[in-house]
């Protein structure tokens, strides 16, 4: 019994020394969804060092460089660090290059899947974005709201890992169905 109490402190605490980590805001986002997909019955996802460390690094090349642009969307990466560069088209045809940037960056086992909304103003200047705003676009986008809440091709998917970002111009959540190590 006593090394069960010790297990579920050691993971609690775990968890909650990843959440200090994220931003107030971002710790708002990850509440609002965990929140939504309770509303659905779904459980609620750990919280990822690896996953969190992936959403940070991919909001900051977003931003710095901006891969996003001509027929290149949000999930896009760029030439400029220490990863595989990715133009991901809307048709999904470059997934791959996306889905393994957990196992790229860190030590994170298993794929990553991206949901991203961004935020520019018609000179393509990054402007804020808030925790709510961006569960709303999910909300309204079929294919995201379809990752938070387990719908149509993810439904068989258990998520068991999430990372989320937000900055100027970006919020991105990474799902994982690795625990993280």
């Amino acid at each position: 019994m006593k090394q069960c109490s010790l297990l579920l402190f050691l993971a609690f605490f775990s968890s909650f020394s990843i959440a200090q980590k994220l931003t107030a805001e971002e710790m708002k986002l990850y509440d609002l969804m965990m929140d939504y997909r309770k509303a659905y019955g779904l459980p609620s996802i750990p919280i990822s060092k690896s996953l969190t460390t992936v959403a940070r690094t991919h909001v900051k090349d977003l931003q710095d460089n901006k891969p996003d642009q001509d027929s290149c969307n949000a999930h896009s990466w760029s030439s400029k660090g220490s990863w595989s560069p990715c133009c991901y088209t809307p048709d999904h045809a470059q997934a791959p290059c996306m889905w393994g940037k957990p196992r790229e960056l860190t030590s994170y086992r298993g794929d990553g899947f991206e949901i991203a909304v961004t935020k520019r103003d018609s000179f393509r200047n990054n402007l804020e974005i808030s925790a709510s705003l961006a569960l709303e676009r999910w909300k309204l986008s079929p294919g995201h709201n379809a990752v938070i809440i387990n719908k149509g091709i993810w439904q068989d998917k258990h998520w068991k890992a999430i990372g989320i970002c937000i900055g100027p111009g970006y919020a991105v959540a990474w799902f994982g169905e690795e625990p993280d190590k």
